[in-house]
């Protein structure tokens, strides 16, 4: 019922894992190593708490399995990262986490899990039978990675039935999927389609999902989607960068009619534009991140949802998300346009003006006044400083290795790796289907209309977007 306080901490140095990897990106191997060895000697799952199976997964395993693979990599990039007498412990442990949350995949008629599990005894006797779209379909990442390094198919295998339970769900007139699913009955509860909190990360795993394990119905899925998107969601001109009419805008729907339930966005739907990048449809992301920085300058922060009919906030408190920094990050890496430094340093300042506090940053409760409530969420040092120190960072190995690298929707940094792209068993993808592999060059977007290479190298020092369409948008949200 209150919307600023996720039950998420779990009892299990949460921020502690999730900050991981970061310190290796950073380059700080002294600080790793002490503590990948506090983990080690302190953390255990064997717990009475009853924790959420998303937010387990993608901030505690992914975190666990993203440190195991940097200390375990032969060639180091980010630094000596290696713990001496190293034993696997992370990989024991992210696998210990993952046997006590796969009670939840188990009695549901659907296969699609339940939303918490108690670390001890299973699925609680009170658990609800109702879940979000992305809570339940976004485990495929995490969940391969653990059964590819452990040649063990059953983690991935439950995570893929939940994903395909879901997309067997979706609106025969739109193809849309709602928000909230009854895992009994296969009943959408909640009819809104949109791009933000309870769907997001389902998209964005798709797509991840096949860039680390190729294989190709996790591409089809994908496609499909994002053309049902453009098809239903987006509002506004066709193109970006030319025409007349609105700035596009992703909007939520009723996944059955594609009809708008509502006139709000949510700060997690700023996500997307990186998500765009990854497909090479960087001029729509270009459109959908200035309007989300347009927002930004508004009030030095990202209010959770904001009615962009009214043009204030609905619901005003901003937890330090990174979603509008990993889209600017990643708009800088396919463009090098230096307007996305100019947009890092802004969030930069104002973080610093607005949310720092004595012993680290603050929430803000309110974005017009600036109230702080005493809560840092994890994601803020897994993500958010994450992602602006790597946009600051051009010689950081992740950039000098070329794509080698890939994000998680927490910002777990893991590697494009050949060892991830096979199967070691045969009930997941049958024997004598290679040519579900789909092979790098299909990966584009449905639409495929635009991709990085037109974004010539005479538009690389001018603004991203045409002024007058940067004025627009300054307009649209009550900047001007």
């Amino acid at each position: 019922s209150n919307l600023n306080i996720n039950d998420v901490l779990g009892n299990y140095s949460l921020t502690l894992i999730d900050a991981l990897d970061t310190l290796a990106v950073m380059g700080n191997s002294s600080e790793f190593q002490k503590a990948v060895k506090l983990v080690i000697d302190t953390v255990s799952f064997d717990k009475d708490s009853t924790v959420q199976v998303f937010e387990a997964t993608i901030r505690v395993l992914g975190s666990l399995l993203s440190a195991h693979i940097i200390i375990t990599d032969t060639k180091q990039p980010f630094g000596d990262m290696t713990i001496k007498d190293y034993d696997n412990e992370l990989l024991h442990l992210a696998h210990d986490l993952a046997v006590r949350l796969l009670p939840a995949f188990e009695n549901t008629k659907t296969g699609i899990p339940y939303p918490r599990v108690n670390l001890k005894k299973g699925v609680p006797p009170d658990s609800h039978n109702e879940t979000c779209t992305a809570g339940a379909g976004s485990l495929l990442v995490e969940f391969g990675i653990l059964s590819r390094l452990l040649g063990d198919s059953t983690f991935e295998w439950v995570a893929r039935r939940a994903v395909k339970a879901l997309w067997s769900l979706r609106s025969n007139n739109t193809g849309l999927l709602g928000n909230v699913v009854n895992i009994q009955t296969g009943h959408w509860v909640g009819k809104q389609s949109g791009l933000g909190a309870g769907s997001d990360s389902f998209y964005e795993y798709l797509l991840k999902s096949y860039i680390l394990f190729g294989e190709k119905e996790d591409l089809d899925m994908f496609n499909s989607a994002y053309q049902n998107i453009q098809n239903h969601l987006r509002r506004g001109r066709e193109a970006c960068n030319e025409g007349e009419g609105d700035p596009p805008l992703y909007v939520n729907v009723n996944m059955y009619t594609g009809q708008l339930m509502n006139t709000w966005i949510d700060s997690l739907q700023a996500f997307f534009p990186g998500l765009q990048v990854l497909i090479g449809d960087v001029e729509d992301a270009i459109c959908l991140h200035a309007f989300y920085y347009a927002i930004w300058k508004r009030y030095g922060a990202l209010p959770e949802r904001y009615n962009w009919q009214l043009q204030a906030p609905d619901v005003p408190f901003y937890p330090l998300r990174p979603e509008l920094v990993e889209s600017t990050y990643l708009l800088y890496q396919a463009t090098k346009n230096p307007f996305y430094l100019h947009v890092g340093m802004d969030i930069l300042q104002s973080l610093e003006k607005y949310t720092k506090a004595k012993c680290g940053y603050a929430t803000l409760h309110h974005v017009v006044e600036k109230t702080k409530e005493d809560r840092m969420e994890s994601f803020f040092l897994s993500e958010t400083c994450k992602y602006l120190y790597l946009l600051f960072d051009e010689e950081n190995p992740v950039h000098r290795s070329g794509n080698k690298f890939m994000f998680t929707t927490e910002g777990h940094v893991v590697s494009v790796d050949e060892r991830f792209r096979s199967s070691l068993w045969e009930d997941i993808l049958p024997a004598g289907e290679d040519s579900l592999k789909a092979k790098p060059s299909e990966l584009k977007a449905a639409n495929f209309s635009s991709n990085c290479n037109r974004v010539p190298d005479e538009r690389r020092y001018l603004l991203p977007l045409k002024s007058n369409y940067m004025r627009q948008i300054d307009r649209m949200v009550g900047l001007i």
